[in-house]
């Protein structure tokens, strides 16, 4: 199955990127090692993290979604 590239605007971020995803009614989930060149759109969005893991996530929910790099994101979020 060839399926279409969408050039999603998250690939700006990295290849790899930490998804913390707003919630309606205020929970919050953070998602990380999520592959920025297999996000699929429907009204259930799937993100695919590199262990092949799929999560899927109901837009209508969603309030906003920040996106960071991976790389960038451990650096700064180490705990040693």
């Amino acid at each position: 199955m060839n399926e279409k590239d969408l050039k999603s605007s998250v690939k700006e971020v990295g290849e790899v990127v930490v998804q913390i995803i707003h919630f309606v009614g205020g929970e919050k989930r953070t998602f990380y090692d999520l592959r920025t060149d297999q996000i699929r759109q429907g009204q259930f969005t799937k993100l695919y993290q590199t262990d092949g893991t799929m999560i899927m996530v109901n837009d209508k929910n969603v309030l906003c979604i920040e996106v960071f790099n991976q790389e960038e994101y451990e650096r700064k979020h180490s705990t040693i």
